[in-house]
C-alpha cells in the first residue's frame, strides 16, 4: 500500500516544484491522464486492502490507462468529437466505485475490533 502513496507524494512534490506550463491545447490530454492515474492509484489501494495487490498489474495498468485515455482524446480531436468525455465518465465511475469499496473495507476493519471489545 505504501508504493502508490509514495508515488503520489513524490509526483505532487515534483509537480509543485517544477515551473512547467502546459499549453491550453493539451489540457484535455493532461486532465485525462491525471484522471487515469488517479483511477489506477485508488485501484491499487483497493487491491492492497483486499490482499490481491500485484506490482506488475499496478504498473502496467497505470501506463496502459494513461496511454489509452490520451489516445482516445487524441482520436476524438481528429474526428471532431469530444471522445475524452467517454474516458472522463469511465474513469470517474471506476474511481468512485473503488473509493466506495475502500470505504466499506475500512468500515468493516474498524467495526470488527469495536465489536470484539464490546463483547468482552
Amino acid at each position: 500500500m505504501w508504493l502508490p502513496v509514495l508515488g503520489l507524494i513524490i509526483g505532487v512534490f515534483f509537480g509543485l516544484m517544477a515551473d512547467i506550463r502546459i499549453p491550453a491545447e493539451y489540457s484535455n490530454y493532461l486532465s485525462i491522464a491525471v484522471l487515469a492515474a488517479l483511477d489506477t492509484l485508488i485501484g491499487g489501494i483497493r487491491a492492497q486492502l483486499q490482499n490481491i495487490y500485484d506490482e506488475k498489474v499496478f504498473v502496467s495498468g497505470f501506463f496502459f490507462n494513461i496511454i489509452l485515455a490520451a489516445s482516445l482524446a487524441f482520436l476524438g480531436v481528429h474526428l471532431g468529437v469530444d471522445l475524452y468525455l467517454a474516458a472522463v465518465f469511465a474513469f470517474g465511475v471506476r474511481l468512485f466505485q473503488n473509493i466506495a469499496v475502500i470505504r466499506r473495507i475500512l468500515l468493516t476493519k474498524w467495526s470488527i475490533p469495536r465489536e470484539k471489545t464490546e463483547k468482552n
